[in-house]
């Protein structure tokens, strides 16, 4: 049996038209970091709050363990939780915070003090250890949650979206922080958030949610290559990806403004007996402004006219119309580009992504 198991777990709230959460089925091995992430009001804190036991599950089960722990009382349960508001005692020093649920849980004093020790090495808090949260900064704040977490010794910790209150550059610097500590201790992680990027930099795999149905769950680079609809092909991923209404007869892609391109073989081997109306999804990335990549595939070659720019330093976002739709291509930062400038592109046909025009499931 898997460390942890969800078997079609179901949460609905009285009065409730519908479901939170619909047969959630998932299985989680020790030691994994697994991220949840999804839309506001999709599910994911419900679901995490059924697993600390904060929500009653209405149906299903949930196995930690080898244990059914539906009933089980939070402080059964063998979890440490980190929120996304830190809690923290505001008249309480860094040390007494981090050892305050070691001492209620009646823990000798020294063995206490021990653990708390330990944790404020391990994250860098020694010179805080006597400072009051008022004191402190956000991230220092966020690194006292963890150590309060992380000296209960649990198999399990669990984090709601314990970034969110951070500035950006706190957040990737917390995300590190997190992941270094992941490692270190080996601790079974559920992660909550709706940063598509730090559950692609931080997770082992992530479950992608929506009204409270996974949509698909993988490891980060199978969802971005691979995903099974056009929900999570838009989800993962920055910036978004691009999606056209298109019409395909044989080997020919017919968009919405009338322009037309080739698909590979691959992609026409795989449309066979589906001609008509779909979408067609690239990334940035697979749009192609290079000489090399333009002369390969010149007789689909195209044409627009750079609408918006974004320059990120290390790359640049182009934007343009075409197809009927706002686009954007994510060139190297040599590939500079001014609005009003007319670009030539290709679309690298290997990359191109299809999806069923009603279902939006992947073809």
């Amino acid at each position: 049996m898997s460390f942890m198991e969800f078997k079609n777990i179901c949460k609905k709230y009285e009065n409730a038209e519908r479901n939170s959460v619909t047969d959630f089925n998932l299985t989680i091995e020790e030691k994994e970091f697994i991220a949840f992430v999804g839309p506001s009001g999709c599910g994911k804190s419900t679901t995490l709050r059924m697993v600390a036991g904060f929500e009653e599950i209405t149906s299903g089960d949930l196995f930690i363990d080898g244990k059914r722990v539906n009933e089980t009382a939070p402080k059964d349960r063998g979890i440490a939780m980190v929120f996304q508001n830190y809690a923290l005692y505001p008249h309480m020093t860094v040390e007494k915070n981090i050892g305050y649920g070691l001492r209620n849980m009646k823990i000798p004093e020294a063995e206490v003090k021990k653990k708390v020790d330990w944790a404020i090495r391990i994250l860098g808090l020694e010179e805080f250890r006597t400072r009051k949260p008022k004191n402190l900064s956000g991230g220092q704040r966020q690194r006292v949650a963890l150590g309060r977490a992380i000296v209960k010794n649990q198999k399990l910790f669990l984090m709601d979206e314990p970034l969110s209150n951070l500035d950006a550059k706190l957040r990737v610097s917390m995300r590190n922080e997190i992941s270094k500590l992941h490692r270190e201790l080996g601790t079974t992680t559920i992660y909550v958030t709706h940063d598509q990027v730090e559950a692609m930099t931080m997770a082992d795999r992530i479950v992608i949610m929506k009204d409270g149905v996974i949509q698909q769950a993988g490891a980060p680079m199978e969802l971005y290559e691979n995903p099974v609809n056009k929900f999570v092909a838009g989800f993962i991923g920055s910036p978004q990806m691009n999606f056209y209404q298109v019409s395909v007869s044989g080997n020919e892609m017919t968009f919405s403004d009338g322009r037309k391109i080739r698909l590979s073989m691959e992609a026409a081997a795989r449309l066979k007996g589906r001609d008509g109306q779909m979408i067609m999804g690239i990334r940035g990335e697979d749009i192609k402004l290079d000489s090399d990549s333009c002369n390969a595939h010149e007789p689909d070659q195209q044409k627009a006219v750079v609408e918006n720019t974004e320059i990120m330093g290390n790359e640049n976002n182009l934007y343009f119309t075409f197809g009927g739709s706002l686009t954007v291509a994510r060139v190297s930062k040599d590939e500079v580009s001014r609005i009003g400038d007319e670009i030539r592109f290709v679309f690298l046909p290997e990359k191109m992504h299809f999806f069923d025009k009603n279902t939006e499931e992947r073809i």
